[in-house]
């Protein structure tokens, strides 16, 4: 090893054993971790459970110790033989110490700080305690009480030190002039190299469906949300956060309780009417939800030629024929701009109000949706995705929210009745077509009542379709209208053959978009008209009749109007309304786009910049050319409506009240009411 480190690559060999050393003392802080709280985890250990931390542990440690090391390994890979000294490299080496000393202690405090938030420390406890006067006396204490943490502190800065790898090389042995270029150009290389990898390290990994990750995606490798702390680590946790709007609670109401007199986020079905009427509740359908990617408004011609009169080119010829024997709204709007925003949308009644919600803190709050609840109440639930395991942060969320299984890209491949990765685009996941026969085959097998949601992947960029139907869907105005015609003809396919089977006519089926996409319509390009998804409810009973209603939408509604159809009989949160129940002159939507709420109600949107009203359209005025703020009775009315929203939803984000039973889950009349 000594000559090892005395050869030209010296500068690199030291550096992988030096972040070897990182990894160490990364895994002894989580120890600690563990056994400081391990009353907290003693219930989620199991043996497979134990191995789903580690490599979840493993994926978040990369991250930060990359990140946290970018300046160590760029001095030493630095393509310069004149940094060959002792001097240099003592410079590096206390770099490196001081970096993971750092690193360790608020591993360590936090181990400490845990109970009292069950969670991983983020940057909002800077703005929890910036008007506290006693934080070096309660540092202090406990430092006292927890002297064993802070003895292994001492321990391992000081092996950091003493095990330290020191590269021996000699800038004076370099002499000649091609000895220097060859220097300079193998470190260059190993320059290179390790940009790649840190990148790659940094975000997850490289491949074209993975976002950086985030703290949300630990769910992906724990049972518990609990759990969730003993896999990330504190500095990832406060990187991912730096930067980030995290949530405010806003001064529109003196209290929650105050708040709760105009609006309320929880439902609970009550089966009065019901009885009356003689149906028996609860009436324990199947449910299934398709969120099709980027399936805007816009292409479907069931909706526009209609809706908007005259001719409308459209690009669904198979929705449509759903949609008039389904029940639609003749305006519904998607709840974000984002596929990371439908999920939370559609599945927990939460909106995106600012960053994406499972981009924030807020996600690792206690809360869960459509299939948390009908878990508890005896339904199968079960997410499919065509995508590679983990993609988007979907197989996380999706366990977060209670989804018993998951089935993707992977999980389609290894059945073989279908064609295995045969199938894969070659850039997100299976196609469509394809995989929803898989979905409809693994619903059969399934056990009644159940739930599940399927996440398309075909018409997004880079919009193309299989080879076999290159000739069958042309290009057309935009990119995205032959895949939208391609995904139709799939929908149109999973439609006919989930009509053959048994569990069809006792299911109800919601069709929504994530969000929309490319536009060529200038009433779509608006402010307003950028969030216009479909929401069809098809029930092929005819329980839920069909129609055209016209009112207001959003995604938001599906969770409350799907539980209180089924009679779920528990108070639950969803910052929506039930479709079924309520006048379309009370229904509303409510959206964020770039610091400004729009608010959809009594015919209008209002756009709010948290502060004050910038704007009020007529909803028929498509390309929101007239400003009629100050001149519309119902703007105020609408404004308090507003504000009722966001403060309980700040609030609860804030103070980690998404569940009902919470101290602060103050049940309160809806909106408008």
């Amino acid at each position: 090893m000594r000559r090892l480190l005395k050869s030209t690559f010296a500068s690199p060999i030291a550096l992988i054993l030096n972040l070897a050393m990182a990894y160490a003392i990364f895994l002894v802080a989580r120890l600690a971790y563990f056994f400081v709280n391990y009353s907290y985890f003693a219930d989620g250990l199991t043996a497979s459970s134990l191995s789903a931390w580690v490599r979840g542990s493993l994926l978040f440690d990369t991250s930060a110790i990359l990140y946290t090391h970018i300046p160590y390994i760029v001095m030493m890979l630095l393509p310069l033989w004149l940094k060959e000294n002792r001097g240099y490299h003592r410079v590096c080496k206390w770099l490196f110490v001081v970096v993971n000393a750092a690193s360790l202690a608020i591993n360590l405090a936090d181990s400490v700080y845990f109970p009292f938030t069950l969670r991983r420390t983020t940057t909002s406890v800077f703005r929890e305690f910036d008007n506290e006067n006693n934080i070096s006396g309660i540092l202090l204490h406990n430092a006292v009480t927890h002297w064993y943490l802070l003895l292994l502190f001492f321990v391992m800065v000081w092996l950091a030190w003493k095990l330290y790898a020191m590269p021996r090389n000699d800038y004076r042995s370099y002499v000649s002039v091609r000895s220097r270029w060859m220097y300079s150009a193998r470190l260059f290389a190993c320059l290179a190299v390790a940009g790649v990898l840190t990148v790659a390290g940094c975000r997850g990994g490289l491949q074209s469906g993975v976002r950086p990750i985030t703290i949300s995606n630990a769910n992906q490798y724990v049972d518990r949300p609990t759990d969730c702390a003993l896999v990330l680590n504190t500095p990832f946790a406060l990187i991912r956060t730096i930067g980030k709007s995290d949530f405010t609670v806003p001064d529109y109401f003196p209290s929650l309780a105050a708040s709760a007199q105009v609006y309320t986020p929880f439902h609970q079905q009550e089966y009065a009417d019901s009885a009356a009427a003689g149906k028996p509740r609860p009436n324990r359908k199947n449910i299934v939800i398709l969120i099709v990617e980027s399936f805007g408004r816009e292409y479907i011609g069931g909706f526009n030629k209609d809706f908007f009169g005259g001719k409308y080119k459209g690009y669904t010829p198979y929705v449509d024929k759903l949609i008039e024997k389904s029940l639609v709204y003749r305006y519904s709007f998607c709840n974000g701009r984002k596929s990371i925003d439908g999920m939370p949308s559609v599945l927990c009644g939460i909106p995106r109000f600012g960053e994406p919600f499972i981009l924030t803190p807020a996600s690792m709050n206690d809360y869960t949706g459509i299939p948390g609840l009908l878990s508890r109440w005896g339904y199968q639930t079960a997410f499919f995705h065509g995508a590679n395991r983990g993609s988007m942060g979907f197989l996380a969320f999706a366990n977060k929210i209670g989804f018993q299984s998951y089935y993707g890209r992977q999980d389609y491949a290894a059945d073989p009745r279908f064609g295995g990765d045969k199938d894969f685009d070659g850039n997100w996941g299976i196609w469509d077509e394809p995989f929803l026969q898989y979905y409809c085959t693994k619903m059969g097998e399934m056990k009644q009542p159940f739930m599940t949601a399927l996440f398309t992947v075909s018409s997004h960029d880079p919009f193309v379709v299989p080879e076999k139907y290159r000739n069958v869907y042309k290009e057309e105005n935009l990119p995205i209208h032959k895949c939208i015609r391609y995904t139709d003809m799939a929908i149109g396919k999973f439609f006919a053959s989930a009509s053959k089977q048994k569990w069809f006519k006792n299911t109800i089926f919601v069709l929504t978009s994530d969000h929309t996409n490319q536009s060529d319509h200038e009433q779509y390009k608006t402010d307003i008209g950028g969030f216009c998804s479909p929401i069809i409810i098809y029930d092929p009973s005819g329980e839920i009749q069909p129609g055209r209603v016209d009112g207001i939408a959003q995604q938001t509604d599906i969770m409350p109007t799907l539980l209180n159809h089924v009679g779920y009989p528990e108070k639950y949160l969803s910052f929506g309304f039930d479709l079924l129940r309520t006048p379309a002159r009370e229904t509303w939507a409510v959206n964020y786009l770039n610091g400004i709420y729009q608010y959809v109600k009594y015919g209008y949107v209002l756009q709010w910049d948290g502060k004050k009203t910038r704007a009020v359209y007529r909803l028929t005025d498509l390309l929101m050319q007239r400003n009629l703020v100050g001149r519309v009775p119902e703007q105020a009315k609408m404004e308090r409506e507003l504000k009722g929203i966001i403060y309980q939803y700040m609030y609860r984000m804030v103070h980690d009240q998404l569940r009902a039973g919470s101290p602060a889950a103050a049940a309160g009349p809806r909106a408008g009411k």
